[in-house]
């Protein structure tokens, strides 16, 4: 199979809080408090089947997938989209619009122009297309009239400069590149820009979009027509999301041919997503948290089921080996596996050890004639900081706490839990 490292990460300006741009779509939400996760008099069905496998185009290893229906707003026109892939980094909702056969109402500003949308990842990677309303539903839960992203492949305004930045700049335009139908966002905040987005911002960043005559310019995007991560505008079950994958076989230790597990909503609400034994670990606004590994601590770190792998230091921080094939480029190629010891910490003083193990990963990849495409132990580079990609959530249950939002014991997000 063709594999890329696929490193999807939070926008490098940050998610930062808060909300303009007028729009003709609007959401129940907009920053600050929102809904009581109190549980249901009448509790709906919060959890979806989710499995790793290789996706729609056959070439992803360690993607995890939903299908997610949405609907023209306030109808019962409707449309089941598989292969969307979790990511714990992002919020909202983006589809391939080659995915979507459904009409969906544009959000534009009050001249009628419609809005845009740029989303760079770490790795050069982006998406470009437009924002248009949808309901969102999500086994039992709803969204109502929320701005989503379509990705085009052929796009009605060019991408700007601004938004393909860095040589070879490539576009996730379709499912062969994206390795999936589209990205749901769940992460730890409400929209994914929040005040840095807002017009009147000091400094927008290269996000939303706007192109009366053709010519495309950055604009500022009140909160409420921003994407939205669509769990905390639920009426229940709204604080945040837990994650549950089964442990992969050790022996050997070559991964599975698939993985299937649950994406479930809330977090205390019902019996299926209680904490247990779980520890919060509370996050910054940018949703980091320490990871300290010698001794030395690593305070941009994070937790992101969009990336599929480990992603952690260097090579010569490490005393690893770098893959050489290009089809590895930027994973581990150690000679044997290798277990590695760090120390977790959130901001609320909270702290652990983690363990995990990285493998060859062109090793990994051949394994079981190449069919094997869930990975506990596939790692990379990211120099700086932890990347905890979509292996940290194998065998465990991993919580998402949403931004401003009231859970267990007390806590309010951001935070992890595990």
């Amino acid at each position: 199979m063709t594999l890329a490292k696929n490193l999807r990460v939070k926008l490098a300006f940050g998610l930062l809080l808060s909300a303009g741009l007028l729009v003709l779509v609007s959401c129940s939400g907009g920053g600050g408090s929102g809904p009581s996760p109190s549980p249901s008099p009448t509790p709906v069905s919060n959890t979806m089947d989710a499995e790793v496998n290789s996706g729609p185009a056959n070439n992803s290893a360690n993607i995890l997938f939903v299908s997610v229906t949405i609907c023209v707003p306030s109808s019962s026109t409707c449309q089941t989209i598989p292969d969307v892939q979790v990511d714990t980094g992002s919020e909202g909702l983006r589809l391939l619009s080659s995915a979507v056969s459904l009409s969906l109402p544009a959000v534009t500003d009050s001249s009628n122009n419609g809005l845009q949308e740029c989303l760079s990842f770490l790795d050069g990677s982006y998406v470009w297309g437009p924002v248009v309303g949808a309901d969102i539903q999500l086994a039992g839960e709803k969204a109502s009239n929320v701005p989503i992203q379509l990705i085009s492949a052929s796009p009605t305004y060019p991408v700007p400069s601004s938004c393909a930045t860095g040589s070879g700049a490539l576009s996730d335009n379709t499912a062969a590149v994206l390795g999936a139908n589209g990205i749901i966002g769940v992460g730890n905040f409400q929209q994914d820009c929040g005040a840095a987005c807002e017009p009147g911002s000091s400094s927008l960043p290269a996000l939303y979009y706007t192109c009366p005559n053709s010519v495309c310019g950055v604009v500022g995007v009140s909160l409420n027509g921003q994407l939205q991560n669509p769990v905390w505008l639920f009426a229940q079950d709204n604080n945040g999301v837990l994650i549950t994958l089964p442990s992969l076989p050790t022996t050997p230790d070559t991964g599975a041919a698939t993985a299937s597990g649950s994406l479930v909503f809330g977090i205390g609400t019902q019996s299926d997503n209680a904490l247990g034994n779980a520890q919060i670990y509370t996050t910054d606004s940018n949703g980091n948290y320490t990871v300290s590994y010698n001794g030395v601590p690593y305070s941009g770190s994070f937790i992101d089921s969009g990336s599929n792998g480990l992603f952690f230091l260097d090579a010569a921080t490490l005393g690893i080996t770098d893959c050489t094939n290009p089809n590895e480029a930027g994973f581990y190629c150690p000679a044997s596996e290798i277990s590695y010891r760090v120390t977790t910490t959130g901001l609320n003083g909270t702290s652990s050890t983690v363990t995990f193990n990285i493998a060859n990963a062109d090793a990994l990849f051949t394994a079981n004639n190449g069919a094997n495409t869930a990975f506990d132990n596939l790692g990379g580079d990211n120099s700086g900081s932890f990347d905890f990609g979509l292996p940290f959530f194998y065998g465990k249950n991993v919580f998402v706490g949403i931004e401003n939002m009231p859970g267990p014991n007390g806590s309010v997000g951001p935070y992890w839990a595990y």
